[in-house]
């Protein structure tokens, strides 16, 4: 089991707005806030936010360089990822894979893919049981 996942963001306030909204949607609690930076917790795990130091800002995020990828999220049913499609695209937020939706990660995969405000790439899936 993960303990906690720590990233590093380019702009605090843009991404608590995004990020809290987000996870609080998929059960998340609101955690730790300080100046730096907050958390949100689910069970015994959490995900923490910190403003990056400004020296490092220009050097920004691309998931196709070393390191993460995305991250992937369980929704509670496949009508709670059409909700958060509907609910991202009210809010302007870039949807990834849109002529592929729900199904970009294939036949049976009912997933959305979409960017945070630094273009890290999250994953909403519905995982269904045969």
């Amino acid at each position: 089991m993960i303990h906690h996942i720590e990233l590093y963001v380019s702009d605090l306030k843009k991404s608590s707005l995004f990020w809290g909204w987000l996870l609080e949607e998929l059960g998340y609690i609101p955690f730790q806030k300080w100046d730096e930076g907050r958390s949100w917790k689910w069970k015994d795990s959490y995900i923490v936010f910190v403003q990056v130091e400004e020296s490092f800002v220009d050097h920004g995020y691309h998931r196709k360089r070393i390191g993460l990828n995305h991250l992937a999220f369980h929704a509670k049913s496949r009508e709670h990822v059409d909700y958060l499609f509907n609910q991202l695209e009210t809010m302007g937020i870039n949807i990834l894979y849109r002529d592929k939706y729900p199904f970009a990660g294939g036949k049976g995969h009912y997933a959305l893919y979409f960017e945070d405000p630094d273009r890290i790439k999250v994953e909403v899936v519905a995982v269904t049981h045969s």
